[in-house]
């Protein structure tokens, strides 16, 4: 393995990115995610404390090189401690840039307490425009909640504020244009994500996804789409200027345009396993480490060899591909 202090794969990658998931549970259901009546949630004594998680974040960017964390679940406002979390976060020396990934509904009250403990931003969830719709993908009326908690990100200054959106085919596959106009209207940042093999039922099906050359072909009837000029580097997202800019759009094709060469992710489930791909079939567990009393660089060295032994690519292409275990709200996004 190589010895170098960060989170250096065998291919040359650099993993900069932490996704730490605070909880698998979530207050939705949306069909990509999981069935209707839910999951088993994973038990307390197995969930991270929030000691734990900050202990194993400060390792990340004090001895591992992270410069960047983000929040994710399940629904990470669903965890009680968020808002300590994030304050221990913020305190850390070199400071990580911190963001989250939610579905919103609960933002509008927490807003102003996660910008005051140094969030810097977030990612909202959010599939359709029309309420109706809403219920249908999520199992849940909570569409007004939602758009208040999106509104409340951005009145706070948690900017800026990304849209992410998975369409669906029949379901809302026609509301690509729309939600773009929407983000326009109140200075969001729209990205657009292929649906993915991380559904609990393990319904995912190639030829039912809308791809990323479909939902451009959307936008470019009603927009005009230009290249972007910035470097994309690790960003999993390709971006174009919308109408000649400044305002951009993006597409996170991980299924037809896949980025792992370029991949500066590791993750960190709610009950402590790092994860070096969001693919990965296996994990290596810090929680029994830790636990165990394991040394800051023990744990430091477990997450170095975790993420050497890191696969060039996801292999979704691959006739020998085998969707995980763990649904992505087991995961984290």
């Amino acid at each position: 393995m190589n010895g170098a202090a960060g989170l250096v794969d065998r291919y040359g990658r650099r993993a900069t990115d932490l996704r730490v998931s605070l909880t698998d549970r979530c207050n939705l259901r949306c069909s990509y995610c999981m069935p209707p009546e839910g999951l088993p949630w994973l038990p307390k004594e197995e969930i991270l404390t929030d000691a734990e998680i900050v202990r194993l974040i400060g390792i990340a960017v004090t001895r591992l090189g992270v410069t960047e964390v983000r929040f994710t679940g399940g629904e990470p406002l669903l965890r009680p401690g968020l808002v300590d979390i994030v304050t221990a976060s913020a305190a850390l020396a070199p400071r990580p840039r911190l963001s989250l990934t939610t579905n919103a509904i609960g933002l509008e009250r927490l807003a102003s307490a996660l910008h005051a403990a140094g969030l810097d931003r977030v990612n909202v969830s959010l599939d359709t425009l029309d309420p109706d719709r809403f219920a249908r993908l999520a199992h849940r009326r909570r569409f007004d909640d939602t758009i208040r908690g999106l509104h409340a990100a951005h009145a706070e200054g948690l900017r800026p504020v990304k849209i992410n959106t998975v369409l669906l085919r029949g379901i809302n596959d026609d509301e690509a244009p729309a939600l773009l106009r929407f983000a326009l209207e109140h200075g969001y940042e729209l990205r657009f994500i292929e649906q993915m093999p991380l559904d609990a039922q393990h319904g995912w099906k190639r030829e039912e996804m809308i791809t990323a050359q479909e939902i451009l072909e959307s936008l470019n009837a009603w927009f005009d789409l230009s290249p972007d000029p910035a470097e994309r580097a690790g960003a999993p997202a390709e971006t174009w200027l919308v109408n000649g800019g400044p305002t951009r759009v993006g597409v996170i094709g991980s299924v037809t345009r896949p980025f792992c060469g370029d991949c500066d992710r590791t993750r960190l489930t709610a009950d402590g396993q790092v994860r070096n791909c969001l693919f990965a079939t296996g994990e290596t567990d810090l929680r029994g480490l830790m636990r165990a009393g394991a040394s800051d660089e023990d744990l430091a060295n477990a997450w170095r060899a975790a993420m050497w032994g890191k696969l060039p690519g996801h292999g979704i292409d691959d006739a020998s591909f085998l969707q995980p275990a763990r649904p992505m709200s087991a995961i984290g996004g």
